[in-house]
């Protein structure tokens, strides 16, 4: 399936998404990169790419919940990125969305959202990132899937009690716990994992490798574009 001339981008974020956040050390004030952000012009990208046409995530159904984490303090940068809690899809991401939280639903779950797209943060998180974390986050020269509403970062929880599951790291970690073949996990941590990525590339969501600059294989993290 392809969404906005390049596959659907799995972009999982199955993590404790209530704990308090991995953080980092800006490299620069946040204020002074949002600004030059803002100013910033978007990257030239080759390809046919669909016309904008966004699904407010909330909407699709009532069990989705929202963690919108860089609409709060509790994110890898410890300030807001955005003004407002809000989560947006392209019209088709959204749908592969909906037929995922069907079938997560009759296995007893249900899914809380984090992140889905946004500009303005993908360059905020390259210039404030120490370079020896970068791995995690996208370079901006190089466009993101993010950018076009083509990807999501989600959790789990149990439809049953509402509470979280437990997935081996937490969001916006940026250490060896995020990737998904990090071996200190226990069964039932890996067993959701892969059930919710086997779903999820059922409809047409996949991954790029870390390298790529746009999302890792992971649970638990993913490059944030």
């Amino acid at each position: 399936m392809a969404i906005c001339g390049l596959p659907l981008l799995l972009s999982l974020q199955l993590a404790y998404s209530q704990q308090v956040s991995f953080r980092i050390t800006p490299l620069r004030p946040i204020e002074q990169l949002r600004a030059e952000a803002l100013k910033a012009e978007p990257p030239h990208e080759d390809g046919t790419f669909r016309s904008p046409d966004l699904v407010e995530v909330a909407k699709l159904d009532r069990t989705i919940k929202l963690d919108i984490r860089y609409a709060t303090t509790n994110n890898f940068l410890g300030t807001p990125v955005y003004t407002q809690a809000r989560a947006f899809l392209q019209r088709p991401a959204a749908e592969a969305l909906l037929h995922t939280l069907r079938e997560l639903r009759e296995k007893g779950y249900g899914i809380i959202i984090h992140e889905d797209t946004g500009r303005v943060r993908t360059r905020i998180f390259w210039d404030a990132t120490p370079r020896d974390q970068k791995i995690f986050v996208a370079d901006p020269k190089a466009g993101s899937r993010h950018n076009r509403g083509c990807a999501v970062d989600l959790s789990l929880y149990d439809l049953e009690t509402g509470a979280e599951v437990t997935m081996p790291s937490g969001y916006d970690e940026m250490t060896d716990r995020a990737y998904a073949d990090y071996p200190v996990a226990t069964a039932d941590e890996r067993a959701r994992r892969a059930c919710c990525a086997q779903i999820m590339e059922k409809h047409g969501f996949s991954s790029t490798p870390p390298s790529g600059g746009t999302s890792i294989t992971r649970n638990g993290n993913n490059t944030r574009s």
